[in-house]
This record gives C-alpha cells, structure tokens and sequence, in this order.
C-alpha cells in the first residue's frame, strides 16, 4: 500500500492489442494494488475502460476520461476531473509514446513523420505537465512521471526522430524538476529499454510480417540481464517507487529500467 491515499492521472492507461500487458495498463493496475485512486485517461475510450473493468475486478478504485494528450483542452480536462473526483493530483504517470513509419536516418527521415512523433511523444508530454503542474504547485506536492527511453541515450540511427523526441523528454523533465523543487513537486523520467508489451511485439510482428516468438528472440538476445526482455511490470514498480513517499527526496532523475542496456553503451 505505498501509494494509499494518493489520487493520480495515468495518460495512455489502455493499449494495443496484443498477448501481454502494455506500460499504461500495468502501471494503473499496480498504482491500484498500491492503494491508489486513478484516473485513466485515453484516446481509445474502450481500452481505458477494459483497464478500469480489471481494477475494479480487483477491489480498486478508477474512473474514465476520453481525450488525446496533444490538446492543450483535452490535458486541462484531464486535469479537473481529477480534481473534481477526488480534490487533488498526486500523482500523473505520462505514458503516451509512438514510433512510426517514415521514421528512420537523419537523411531520409520525413517530414511528416518527424512531425507526428514528435508531436505525439515530446508536444503532447508538454502539455500534460503544464496541466498538472500548477494543481500541484498550490498543493505543494506532487509527483511526475514521464516515460522516455534508452533510445534517448543510445545510438538510435533508423529512430532520428524516436530519439530525439525522447531526448526531449529527458530534458523537459530535468527542466520541470528544477522549476518546481521549491514548491515540493517532483519530476523524474523512466527510460525502458527493451520490453515485451503489445506495441513492441504484438504490432511489430505484424508490421514486419514476422511471427511473434521470432520478433521476440531477436530483442531478447540483445538484453544483457539474463539475456531476457522486461515487461511493463518492471517499469509500474520502477514507477510505483518513483510516486511513493519512498522516493521523496529524488527528482530530475532519468532512471534505466533496461537489463543493463544503458551500461553496455557506457
């Protein structure tokens, strides 16, 4: 229970479909195991809904809320039913991540894609923490997560705008930490390496036409721990410490939760 008596937002609390758990699902499930009220927020209604059916399914406490992270309306809306539901924001769990097509080496990446991504992953993270950070400023607490990646410190050539939209993250949240130490609010980043969740396999698979357990073999063998992807529990209790009274005097911490990938690069 080291979450009990905390409310939070986890943004992206559904996922794509797929065998196992994604980030956002596992991180709301645990969060809730933990003691927590939270409210799931999604672009897909439907799969913020099946999240909050499994919490409920397991004694927890969630509610709902459709909106997409890129609208400055749509954060502030996140915000204040949070507010409304419960009085305050303990916690936000930003979650909400994409690679893509047309993506690749700095000389071929495109336009369009450079936009969307980091429109999506880097933009959209903006403005979620501009929506919660001055609740949490008038608290005098609080605490943020954003979910980066490895990719922002590794070499990441076909990812140019992955990378950099991750690397934009990482330095956000630096910024955030510093801005509103004095005021007890608390921003730190997890950096997943290779895990072994919807979006990674499940629509990897398909998009390369490979069958599953192949996909997955190749990413194993490239994990130094145990030569064995992650899964999205491994990034919920990274989080989950990260959001607790435990963690209170750290901030602006860019934390690997990677088997080790980041220290083979070092």
């Amino acid at each position: 229970m080291r979450l009990e008596g905390k409310v939070g937002i986890v943004v992206g609390a559904g996922q794509s479909p797929g065998e196992t758990v994604g980030t956002g699902r596992a991180a709301a499930l645990l969060f809730a195991r933990e003691g927590a009220r939270v409210l799931l927020a999604d672009r897909v209604i439907d799969s913020a809904r099946e999240t909050a059916k499994l919490i409920a399914a397991e004694g927890g406490v969630a509610e709902c809320v459709a909106g997409d992270w890129t609208s400055a309306e749509d954060c502030r809306s996140f915000a204040a039913a949070c507010v409304e539901a419960w009085g305050r924001i303990d916690f936000v769990q930003n979650n909400v991540g994409i690679g893509g097509g047309g993506d690749g080496p700095p000389r071929r990446m495109t336009e369009e894609a450079f936009d969307r991504i980091i429109e999506v992953n880097l933009k959209g993270c903006v403005l979620s923490c501009q929506a919660v950070v001055p609740v949490m400023r008038e608290q005098q607490s609080g605490s943020i997560v954003n979910i980066s990646s490895v990719a922002a410190l590794a070499a990441a050539v076909s990812l140019t705008a992955y990378k950099i939209s991750k690397a934009g993250i990482n330095a956000l949240t630096q910024s955030l930490a510093i801005e509103n130490a004095s005021r007890g609010v608390r921003v730190n980043t997890i950096m997943p390496g290779l895990l072994d969740t919807p979006m990674a396999i499940d629509s990897w698979a398909e998009a390369l036409g490979h069958p599953r357990e192949e996909v997955r073999a190749e990413r194993d063998a490239l994990v130094p721990l145990r030569h064995k992807m992650g899964s999205a529990w491994d990034v919920a209790n990274a989080s989950v410490f990260l959001h607790s009274d435990e963690a209170g005097f750290i901030t602006g911490v860019a934390l690997p939760v990677d088997g080790g990938q980041l220290a083979r690069v070092g």
